[in-house]
């Protein structure tokens, strides 16, 4: 008996404990049937358990340090939660990363400063959001899935699009917090509601459209979306 109870005491401060990227990855794939994995990560620097800002990759001049795919590659995104307590008991500091497209979500990302001012201006439209994901340099706008045939047939119509704008579809990923990357930590500037099933999204065109709007209507016939 004391043995029983000594491993449910171990077990229970297991599950009190667990890292807080593994919990995440478990969320999004579990409940939202959202294909994830991890990421490369930040390589240690030494003492005290510090990190530099260098990627793991074997890259030295890594533009993404830490916020891509490296081992396990892209396809290999899982919503099974064994493969992914595996991978996460492994490597618990691992980044947690999105594959987009397909069934999961797309998304609109802007740089970080020209996001905070879509955001605002968006909300005086009272354009109604999904989930918006926020790092030191980009915030992005998560989306209904589209196909690239879709956004090259919305994006060939319109006459102006903000050339900050990125389009993370089919064959892209995003990195999502409780990340930590070379630039910094990821966090939810709009988190999806507590509770909820699955997050709901708002489609890519409207998204474009208020995006596209609200940057043609500065006073000055220059664009809010500029950096």
């Amino acid at each position: 008996m004391r043995e029983i109870l000594g491993r449910r005491r171990r077990l229970r401060f297991w599950r009190e404990k667990r890292p807080a990227h593994l919990d995440a990855a478990l969320l999004c794939a579990g409940a939202w049937r959202w294909p994830v994995l991890p990421g490369v990560g930040l390589k240690a620097a030494g003492g005290r358990g510090a990190r530099e800002r260098g990627c793991a990759c074997p890259d030295p001049d890594c533009v993404v340090p830490g916020a891509h795919p490296f081992d396990p590659g892209l396809l290999a995104a899982s919503t099974d939660a064994r493969m992914i307590r595996w991978w996460w008991g492994n490597r618990p500091d691992a980044p947690v990363l999105l594959a987009t497209g397909g069934r999961a979500p797309c998304a609109v990302s802007l740089p970080a400063v020209a996001g905070a001012r879509a955001l605002g201006e968006l909300d005086r439209r009272e354009m109604r959001l999904g989930p918006v994901i926020a790092t030191p340099t980009r915030w992005s706008l998560l989306v209904a899935p589209y196909t690239l045939e879709r956004l090259g047939d919305l994006l060939y119509a319109k006459d102006c699009v903000p050339s900050s704008l990125r389009f993370h579809g089919e064959g892209g990923y995003l990195v999502l917090p409780p990340s930590e990357t070379g630039t910094g930590q990821v966090r939810w500037e709009r988190a999806p509601l507590a509770g909820s099933a699955t997050p709901w999204l708002p489609d890519v065109e409207a998204v474009v459209d208020a995006l596209v709007a609200a940057s043609t209507s500065a006073p000055d016939g220059g664009s809010r979306l500029r950096y």
